[in-house]
């Protein structure tokens, strides 16, 4: 069976993790990859092996060769490069979030429909081992009804910079950086209900707090220490129409101690934090019981969790099964996500209903 041709538009940080789980793949040839920097574009495609570079992501999709693409470029990008890969015939994987906005989330759900090709969005965490062993649980009823979660990612110090603090290109800070993923893993698990209303704030008090001397964290390769316009941090309570609700919070920057992470559902049979660490909370013979599963990761595997998100895409593409991370999963986190926003700026609750 011929190998499926791939390609990769956008070669920032990221794309090195969807290179390196499709060069693992047997089924897979990385093809071609892409990128508006020249230099980079060939000095990648050198290191993988690639037959093309592109400079202009046009080209790429015309080429008749490649099956499916990797979209790795700015949040802003999204929408058009995902809307013109599916009318070329493309299958997609979206690096979250899906886009900026509703009405573009949207506008790609038709391009899904009319060109009857995979989209799938780069919810990555819902591939981790802790989080599969969790949903299993979850599905046999151990957690029973999940009525409340909350989920935290909190950095003291690490604004990214560059295009993650441009919020014209970004779309916003924390909030859709980070709190996409523990905002997505606590809805997948509770079951993807239906939302009510959100109140949330975003805060802009700190910067990017670039005159913090020896604490060193990541930052883009075009950071800048005097561009910033997105928040420091977010929270918000979520409502769901059977009665749930999610709680998080999430910060680029914030007078805490320590970075942070913590996510936590809670049923009426029991509770399960899934990070830092995976634990499951019961109780039997009216005794609470804390239980650690025997897994190879307790806490998401950055490695592993790409290597599994990139080995289901290829099956959807072979047409194998359905994907986990369907463009509508993606539209229902764009009204989360600028949900919380719209709420923080009217300063009060909006319904989504």
């Amino acid at each position: 069976m011929a190998k499926i041709k791939v390609g990769i538009i956008g070669l920032g940080s990221i794309s090195e993790m969807h290179l390196a789980s499709y060069e693992n793949h047997q089924d897979v040839e990385i093809y071609a990859v892409c990128d508006i920097n020249e230099e980079r574009a060939r000095e990648k495609a050198g290191k993988h092996h690639a037959k093309k570079f592109y400079t202009n992501y046009y080209d790429l999709l015309r080429d008749s060769e490649i099956e499916a693409v990797s979209i790795c470029t700015w949040n802003n990008t999204h929408a058009e490069i995902s809307i013109a890969a599916l009318d070329a015939g493309k299958h997609v994987l979206i690096e979250k979030p899906l886009c900026k906005t509703v009405e573009e989330a949207l506008n790609i759900q038709k391009a899904v429909k009319r060109s009857e090709q995979t989209l799938q969005v780069g919810f990555v965490r819902r591939f981790g081992t802790n989080t599969q062993v969790l949903k299993r649980f979850i599905d046999s009823g151990d957690i029973g009804d999940i009525y409340y979660a909350k989920a935290s990612c909190i950095r003291a110090l690490g604004n990214p910079g560059g295009w993650f603090a441009d919020k014209e290109r970004s779309g916003g800070g924390p909030l859709i950086d980070l709190g996409v993923h523990v905002i997505d893993m606590c809805w997948y698990l509770m079951g993807k209900p239906k939302l009510q209303s959100i109140s949330g704030n975003a805060y802009h008090k700190l910067g990017n707090r670039s005159n913090i001397e020896n604490k060193s964290y990541y930052k883009a390769a075009d950071y800048d220490p005097y561009k910033n316009t997105v928040e420091d941090m977010a929270n918000a309570v979520i409502r769901f129409e059977n009665g749930a609700s999610l709680m998080v919070d999430v910060s680029f920057t914030l007078h805490a101690r320590e970075d942070t992470i913590a996510v936590s559902v809670f049923g009426d049979k029991g509770g399960a934090e899934i990070e830092p660490e995976l634990q499951l909370i019961t109780e039997k013979n009216n005794t609470i019981l804390n239980t650690t599963p025997q897994i190879d990761a307790l806490t998401f595997d950055f490695k592993t969790g790409f290597q599994h998100e990139i080995d289901h895409f290829i099956s959807c593409v072979k047409g194998e099964r359905e994907t986990l991370c369907p463009v509508d999963d993606g539209i229902e986190m764009m009204r989360i996500l600028t949900g919380i926003y719209e709420s923080s700026e009217k300063r009060e609750e909006v319904r989504l209903d």
